[in-house]
């Protein structure tokens, strides 16, 4: 393996293009008057600063984190319709989830999101009988026009055959759907990225200590960079409070006596090294409301989730040993005990839902979003679902039209002109990415086929950026660690193209090298050097 001392060169020359450095960032922050000023990089922030920059507006984004620094790198990685919304009747809900899968999966995003089978099994016993989860897959397939094929009933014989950690004992039958999964982290940074290639400018790591204000009305924001404690201001004709689980914390600078708005309901997760293949994911009914899943992912094995009700600071939540329990004994309902071994275990972690205010269940509560204009004039935006972040962009960005005396609604293009199925940055077919990746050569040169499977199916054609660090510089072509498939020029490219500042930003989001367990001493002991070596 590359050890920090055996490449002392590595990394030492920014890439040409790249991004603007942090006091750049923050002078042309600090020097103009924004449009819109979106404090929270989620993916929800980052949705509707990517469509407000789209419609002509002038767009700043913060977030006091990473972007997708926290909820939206931490969820189940799934795009899906919601079969289970089927049970509470919501037809129209998940009709509309469809539609957003299949655009994104075929048009905005085909380099980055994945059809995925499912298994839904049947258990003498169990909360939902055959008959009802056949007709449920069928009526679910039915609401995406039978686009990925026909929900069906296929014996446990077949589905053990496909997934050999599959539990039999007492199992009647086993229902398929079809939905697909992503790396929910690299979508995130992939729309930042289309944010800014839209004319929006964006800062991580920089936390707003105060609201700036105007006669009344929030006017902008002050904020501290993180980074090496520098002060700064964005002055902004529209702020809008897009930070998740800290949405109330941000209402409150605006207006004290603010009520609170939403409750907090944990999803934990799992990541374990597989034992044998997993051709198609598990959803397990675990009672009338949650299902527990088990998805091969990132070539692991992700178990979860979680869904209870949570009231402390959300900059501590994490996997506790309860909810590691939890998952594991949910995931024994239909999985060997083999495949379930703590030893296996590489990685846990957990997310806030943000679910609006109520009384009830936090498992039954709606995945609505909520959003709603301050005292000041801010507007707040909270929760809903991944699969339909960018429908959730538009649907804000429609508000910020209709608010009276908007002062965008003029300068903004009508949300009806925007093209509806923009693609993502590298937007390009996986597998012929990876091909070219692999005849497109130096004389010499060989990129190992695993490699390049990966970075095609991550960074799509953008993965050429990547190889060309690695040809002019053969060290940038080795793997990072020899267990897992990224190489050092992903460090770089994460470092000059798409903004990672700590270790973390590398190693937990812009790549999979904590989740599979992989980010030793030595290996974040070299990326540390190699963020330092920009500038």
């Amino acid at each position: 393996m590359t050890t920090p001392q055996s490449v002392p060169t590595l990394g030492t020359h920014p890439a040409a293009g790249a991004n603007p450095g942090r006091a750049e960032t923050r002078e042309r922050l600090s020097k103009a008057t924004y449009d819109l000023l979106v404090i929270g990089g989620g993916i929800l922030g980052t949705s509707v600063a990517w469509h407000a920059a789209q419609s002509g507006l002038r767009v700043a984004m913060v977030d006091a984190g990473d972007f997708a620094g926290a909820t939206s790198s931490a969820s189940s990685k799934l795009v899906h319709g919601g079969l289970r919304y089927l049970q509470t009747g919501a037809v129209k809900l998940v009709a509309e989830n469809h539609h957003e899968r299949r655009v994104l999966a075929k048009d905005v995003a085909p380099h980055l999101v994945n059809p995925l089978t499912f298994y839904l099994p049947v258990y003498k016993g169990g909360p939902v009988g055959a008959a009802k989860l056949g007709a449920g897959v069928f009526a679910y397939s039915a609401l995406s026009a039978f686009g990925d094929g026909v929900g069906k009933v296929i014996s446990p014989a077949k589905a053990k055959a496909d997934n050999p950690g599959l539990r039999t004992d007492n199992l009647k039958a086993v229902a398929v759907y079809y939905d697909h999964q992503m790396n929910d982290s690299r979508v995130a940074v992939m729309t930042v990225r289309a944010a800014v290639e839209s004319g929006a400018v964006v800062l991580n790591h920089a936390e707003v200590t105060g609201l700036r204000f105007t006669h009344g009305k929030v006017t902008g924001a002050e904020l501290k960079d993180r980074m090496d404690g520098s002060e700064f201001g964005i002055d902004a004709r529209v702020v809008l409070n897009a930070t998740g689980p800290w949405v109330d914390h941000l209402r409150k600078l605006e207006d004290k006596g603010a009520a609170p708005s939403i409750r907090l309901s944990k999803g934990a997760h799992i990541v374990m090294k597989r034992k044998s293949p997993w051709k198609a994911a598990m959803a397990t009914p675990i009672d009338k409301y949650r299902i527990t899943f088990a998805l091969p992912w990132e070539d692991q094995l992700l178990l979860g989730t979680t869904d209870t009700q949570y009231e402390g600071d959300p900059a501590d939540v994490r996997a506790t040993e309860e909810d590691i329990q939890q998952i594991l004994d949910e995931a024994a309902f239909s999985i060997q005990d083999a495949d379930l071994d703590r030893d296996l275990m590489t990685y846990a972690f957990a997310g806030l839902r943000v679910l609006p205010g109520g009384p009830g269940d936090v498992a039954q509560a709606k995945r609505e979003t909520v959003v709603s204009e301050g005292k000041g004039g801010m507007l707040s935006v909270a929760g809903g679902k991944w699969t339909t972040y960018r429908h959730i962009g538009r649907t804000v960005m429609k508000k910020l039209a209709q608010v009276p005396g908007s002062p965008l609604t003029e300068d903004m293009e009508p949300i009806s002109s925007l093209v509806r199925r923009t693609p993502l940055p590298g937007v390009a077919n996986p597998n012929a990415v990876a091909h070219r990746l692999l005849v497109d050569r130096e004389p010499g040169a060989r990129m190992d086929p695993l490699t390049a499977r990966h970075l095609a199916s991550h960074y799509g054609s953008l993965s050429f950026d990547i190889a060309r660090l690695a040809n002019e510089n053969p060290e940038l072509g080795e793997r990072i660690h020899p267990d897992g498939p990224e190489i050092w020029a992903q460090v770089v490219y994460a470092r000059d193209h798409e903004w990672a500042e700590t270790v973390d930003d590398v190693l937990r989001r812009r790549t999979t090298l904590t989740i599979r367990g992989l980010d030793d001493e030595n290996v974040r002991a070299r990326v540390k050097d190699m963020l330092a070596d920009k500038g």
